[in-house]
């Protein structure tokens, strides 16, 4: 297993939310990373993110390693959930709260 992949799991399985992005949550680089940000505040969420524009090796991997092309991507409980659509669309129905609040 490559090393970069090690790290990722790693990432996931320590925390209980991530969120892979571009930029930071004080400083989101992209508009579907803030969208993402925005929503997991709003619902006063702790999150671990990582900024995938600080390590191309991480902004690769991560694509392979949820088989999703996209940044950016949200974990929880080391599930993959999904990039900006899927997380806006399952805030927007209340699904979102129920994975998070578990």
């Amino acid at each position: 297993m490559k090393e970069i992949h090690k790290k990722i799991e790693e990432i996931i399985k320590k925390n209980k939310v991530v969120l892979f992005m571009k930029g930071t949550p004080e400083i989101p680089q992209c508009g579907f990373s803030m969208t993402v940000c925005n929503i997991l505040n709003q619902l006063k969420i702790n999150f671990f993110s990582v900024n995938v524009l600080s390590d191309e090796l991480v902004r690769q991997e991560i694509k392979e390693y949820s088989n999703w092309p996209t940044i950016p991507q949200l974990y929880v409980n080391g599930n993959f959930i999904g990039g900006c659509d899927i997380v806006k669309e399952m805030y927007e129905n209340n699904e979102l709260q129920k994975i998070l609040i578990n």
